[in-house]
């Protein structure tokens, strides 16, 4: 296996958990399957996540030499980003916290 090539992108407007649901299909998978898989997932991130393991392979190109249907997401993950803390005005002169959480989505592709 080679070092691998990656991208990342970061303060993405989903919660990490919705996140991980769409990550979870392609990790292991080849890019191929990873992106078509993706192209019928019906969640907010599945064409965010596509564009991420899509910017992987051209920064694997630019890189190397690279035979792209040998590539392999070999990791993926998602952490969390910056929350922002909002507050909603509640009865008797009450607020309750709403915390609006972001994500940061990481791909790391390798050679079979």
């Amino acid at each position: 296996m080679s070092n691998g090539y990656g991208s990342q992108v970061k303060g993405l407007w989903v919660a990490p958990r919705k996140a991980r649901l769409v990550v979870d299909l392609v990790r292991g998978k080849s890019v191929q399957d990873a992106l078509d898989c993706l192209k019928f997932c019906r969640k907010k991130t599945a064409p965010i996540v596509a564009s991420v393991i899509s910017s992987a392979v051209a920064n694997a190109k630019n890189k190397a030499t690279v035979d792209v249907d040998s590539l392999v997401v070999s990791e993926i993950y998602v952490d969390e980003g910056p929350t922002n803390k909002r507050h909603m005005p509640r009865a008797q002169g009450r607020a309750t916290p709403i915390r609006k959480r972001t994500s940061r989505i990481t791909v790391k592709l390798s050679e079979l």
